[in-house]
């Protein structure tokens, strides 16, 4: 049971970077220089709003797996 967690927890985490790298703005992957290309507070409109989504989904996914790994290690 714990190696198909740790399977998950570690997709999980590997989308969850790959969704916040793809929100960075700017030219693609040149984005993650710093560089601000506009104010913080920007609307989020089609793709973007939902791979802010999708980020989110996937970090409530990887925190309840986390806690899940955790609680079954600890009762072992």
């Amino acid at each position: 049971m714990t190696n198909i967690l740790n399977g998950g927890l570690i997709l999980t985490s590997i989308a969850l970077v790959v969704s916040i790298i793809l929100q960075s703005k700017g030219a693609g992957l040149g984005g993650l220089s710093g560089s601000d290309p506009g104010g913080v507070f920007t609307a989020r409109r089609g793709i973007e709003k939902t791979l802010f989504w999708v980020t989110i989904v996937f970090s409530v996914l990887f925190f309840v797996l986390a806690i899940t790994l955790v609680i079954l290690s600890a009762r072992a």
